[in-house]
């Protein structure tokens, strides 16, 4: 079992998660940033999920995890909070 986390906006991500997770949420938050938002205050929320990493942004924007598979290599997947069919992958 594995346990969940809560980091404030802008510091390091948990170590546990996985690479392509931790870069998109530098992601989001270099987009938060360069768009003015004041996001202090704002914290990431970690829950793992099948054992999978899920991270949700005070603003609803979330990160799901998919591991690698013989489809193809691990990847992280944003949604943003505003539009349900906006998705970034890396």
């Amino acid at each position: 079992m594995q346990l969940g986390t809560r980091w404030t906006f802008g510091q390091d991500a948990p170590a546990s998660l996985p690479a392509v997770v931790a870069e998109a949420v530098r992601s989001v938050e270099a987009e938060v940033s360069a768009g003015g938002t004041d996001a202090a205050g704002w914290r990431w929320t970690l829950t793992w999920l099948e054992g999978k990493p899920v991270v949700e942004l005070d603003d609803g924007t979330t990160v799901t995890y998919q591991p690698a598979s013989a489809l193809g290599p691990e990847s992280a997947t944003i949604r943003s909070a505003d539009d349900e069919d906006d998705e970034g992958a890396f």
